[in-house]
């Protein structure tokens, strides 16, 4: 048996790296990968998504749905006949439940007068205070091409007549591009 004391010179350091642990390791991740992988392809195709029929419901608060938009360059609004899209430098148009046009001052009065209706119908504010699901939300649609102005406004009205929830609804992303 023979012992090396490393005698005699300089002692530098020693560059040798043990790579079996390291081999050890990834010969165990990759057997790990073996078998996950198939097994994560094989539930994943198996994945049906239910479908469901959309129905309102009955106990569940009605939320504020607007779109906010703006007049084409022509003055027209959608839904007129010859409306090019909506223009960064037209006039802001706000839609009601998504149908019915409004001024500010038409959003404030009717946003006010439909949470008073929702909040005399769950039995005053004391009832809608102990239960926060009865607080309807505002759901915003706005239009890529309308200005922030028109959005903001439509914001500060909602909020000054009484909705503490504002959201925004969006179209998903197409996945295929």
């Amino acid at each position: 048996m023979a012992i090396s004391t490393g005698g005699g010179g300089a002692e530098t350091p020693m560059s040798d790296i043990n790579t079996t642990p390291l081999v050890d390791v990834m010969l165990v991740l990759l057997i790990i990968f073996l078998i996950a992988v198939p097994v994560a392809i094989q539930t994943i195709e198996k994945l049906q998504i239910p479908i469901m029929v959309s129905a309102e419901s009955k106990d569940k608060v009605e939320n504020l749905l607007l779109t906010v938009t703006t007049a084409d360059v022509n003055g027209r609004s959608a839904g007129e006949p010859g409306f090019e899209g909506a223009s960064r430098q037209g006039e802001c148009r706000v839609y009601f439940n998504n149908v019915t046009p409004v001024s500010s001052e038409e959003l404030y009065d009717q946003a006010f007068q439909r949470l008073d209706d929702i909040v005399q119908r769950a039995g005053g504010p004391e009832q809608i205070m102990e239960n926060p699901d009865l607080i309807p939300q505002v759901h915003i649609r706005g239009d890529v091409n309308a200005p922030w102005r028109c959005v903001a406004g439509a914001i500060y009205n909602v909020q000054a007549a009484g909705y503490p929830t504002v959201g925004f609804i969006s179209n998903p992303v197409d996945p295929k591009g």
